[in-house]
């Protein structure tokens, strides 16, 4: 059986996405708040790979909308 305690602490030392992290943070913030997020993403209004974080804001959006952004020749965003 899996210890998921351990697994958890164990990324957290290694600062093993952030990212992800900050997701669950703003998605937990919500939830607690009873918003209802049924078939909507929560995003960020800074993108977090463009150095953006839960206190830059977040609004709830369509996952079509969410999940698809124009893109540099490097295949990062724009």
């Amino acid at each position: 059986m899996r210890d998921y305690k351990k697994e958890y602490a164990q990324q957290k030392e290694r600062n093993e996405n952030p990212n992800r992290m900050e997701r669950q943070r703003a998605r937990r913030k919500l939830d607690a708040k009873g918003v209802n997020r049924a078939g909507k993403d929560v995003a960020h209004v800074k993108a977090l790979s463009k150095g953006g974080s839960n206190s830059d804001g977040v609004k709830l959006q369509a996952p079509s909308k969410n999940r698809s952004f124009k893109r540099n020749p490097d295949s990062s965003m724009k």
